[in-house]
């Protein structure tokens, strides 16, 4: 099974009711992205990682680990934001470089500051509902909203079909460490490269064991899967409801 669907079906609340979880989730990462107010997108976070934390069975040191993707990525992709090149001296930063500067302006700083707060914010929303919900409660809740039932199977299938070569392809890099296959720089483009090869191959193999699958349980076109039922308690839906209008007040009042 998945790492993150371990964690899922392991949490303490999962047998709460998704549309819950999915509306708080979801409504703090619509107010994060929609208002980009920086104390606000902070607060979300700073409740988002004590949530996670209280109702998984999730460490902080491994929480730390899901965090360090998007931050590596959002300190490359936003290098852009941060840096410029300026014919004067700015405030902040100024580096000279040739006939220019490479500078930290308080607005770059400032628009860069804003855009990390924005994005962990949203991405600490997202990590709640991932490792609380599993994959076939969040498609009933979408089910439940009208979404196209092609867009579902598809969603079902490439969630799973990424994962599962994912986790081939971790077996296949550790049997390759086992035997010292990647010593080189060389030896580690012939892995990878056999690695990919071998990973094309299963890939086919998986997609057909599951057609076979699925045939073999009459499938007709749709994707069968036993929906639960959770209902929330009215008590539930009016605390999240009160954390919403506080967050988007929080905003008005900032804007």
């Amino acid at each position: 099974m998945i790492l993150l669907d371990k964690l899922a079906y392991s949490s303490p609340i999962r047998k709460h009711s998704p549309a819950l979880k999915s509306l708080f989730s979801v409504g703090s990462l619509l107010i994060c992205a929609g208002f980009r107010q920086t104390f606000v997108c902070l607060l979300i976070l700073c409740v988002m990682v004590i949530a996670t934390l209280h109702f998984t069975n999730v460490s902080f040191r491994r929480y730390l680990h899901f965090m360090l993707g998007p931050f590596v990525f959002l300190c490359l992709s936003s290098v852009a934001i941060l840096f410029f090149f300026s014919s004067s001296p700015q405030e902040l930063v100024c580096i000279p470089l040739f006939s220019k500067y490479l500078c930290i302006s308080q607005e770059s700083f400032t628009h860069w500051y804003e855009l990390m707060a924005v994005a962990f914010s949203s991405v600490s929303c997202l990590y709640f509902l991932i490792l609380t919900t599993p994959i076939t409660d969040l498609l009933t809740v979408l089910r439940r909203l009208h979404c196209p039932w092609l867009l579902l199977e598809l969603m079902l299938l490439i969630y799973r079909a990424i994962f599962i070569l994912l986790d081939i392809a971790d077996a296949i890099q550790i049997s390759q460490n086992c035997r010292l296959g990647n010593r080189t720089f060389r030896s580690k483009l012939s892995c990878m490269g056999q690695m990919l090869s071998v990973l094309l191959v299963r890939s086919l193999k998986k997609s057909s064991f599951l057609y076979d699958a699925m045939e073999s349980r009459l499938y007709d076109g749709k994707i069968q899967v036993l929906e639960e039922s959770y209902p929330a308690k009215p008590s539930e839906w009016i605390i999240c409801i009160l954390w919403l209008i506080l967050c988007s007040g929080l905003c008005l009042i900032f804007f």
